[in-house]
């Protein structure tokens, strides 16, 4: 499967209001607008009919805010990625946003299979001024299944730029026995099967490192978790033995990010919380 998503949106809606301005879409990927209560934005719901991705897929999506915009998007539900013979599941993600703008790119859970082969590459592009929320979940495995990921590929890949300069990036990089060891060495998962990651950049990003470490602190003992700052992008991880455990500190530090940073309602969309 080829997949395509194009978004763009700009501020011509009434009353200077975000409206989408563009969209392509190629199946499987579809973009759904919801009834959102009281979110104070532009909601889009991202999701793919054919249920998950295997190996040979490629999935390719982008979303361009236009000056001054403001929207959030969400994965309509978790995300599955099946056991692959050998071939590579391809993702590339691409947001842009211009000045003044504002993009919450909020995940669920991506769930890599036993076996899955994922190469992923997240790239966000900031204006000067403009600034972004956005964050990734994953799971190793099935836990309901018991299942645990003992080979397969998992490729994930994320650059910031800003004003076209690179200024944060990050590889995760592991493959059949060097992902099963990664899994369990201390120094990495150390037999987590869930991780999430947070990353906030644009004006003021750095000064929310205490709020956001204040609010990890109240995680519950099960739940390892970090914040940190570089190059004035602010970077939060978490680890659990399940993705449930992990959601309640994410979603609290998510809300909390996004109220200081543009005085946004400190919630969520109500399907991501169930």
């Amino acid at each position: 499967m080829n997949g395509t998503l194009e978004l763009a949106f700009d501020n011509s809606g009434v009353a200077g209001a975000t409206r989408l301005a563009h969209l392509h879409q190629a199946a499987p990927l579809r973009a759904l607008f919801p009834e959102t209560c009281r979110m104070d934005l532009t909601v889009v719901a991202l999701t793919a009919t054919c249920g998950g991705f295997t190996g040979g897929d490629r999935m390719a999506t982008s979303i361009a805010m236009g000056r001054g915009t403001k929207a959030m998007a969400i994965a309509q539900a978790a995300e599955k990625l099946y056991r692959s013979t050998g071939g590579e599941t391809r993702i590339e993600i691409a947001l842009d946003v211009e000045a003044g703008g504002w993009l919450e790119w909020l995940p669920q859970e991506t769930i890599l299979f036993n076996g899955a082969r994922m190469r992923r590459l997240t790239s966000i592009d900031l204006a000067e001024d403009a600034a972004v929320l956005a964050g990734e979940i994953l799971v190793f495995g099935r836990s309901a299944h018991g299942e645990t990921m003992n080979h397969g590929l998992v490729h994930d890949a994320w650059s910031v730029r800003r004003s076209g300069a690179l200024i944060w990036a990050d590889r995760f990089h592991a493959a059949d026995a060097l992902l099963a060891e990664a899994l369990e060495h201390p120094a990495a998962l150390k037999g987590m099967r869930a991780a999430a990651m947070l990353v906030h950049a644009g004006p003021g990003a750095e000064r929310r490192l205490g709020l956001l470490r204040d609010l990890m602190a109240l995680a519950p003992a099960e739940v390892c978790c970090a914040a940190t700052v570089v190059n004035g992008v602010l970077i939060a991880r978490w680890l659990a033995a399940d993705a449930l455990e992990l959601r309640p500190s994410f979603a609290a530090a998510w809300m909390a990010l996004r109220n200081d940073a543009q005085g946004l309602a400190p919630r969520l969309p109500s399907f991501w919380l169930h």
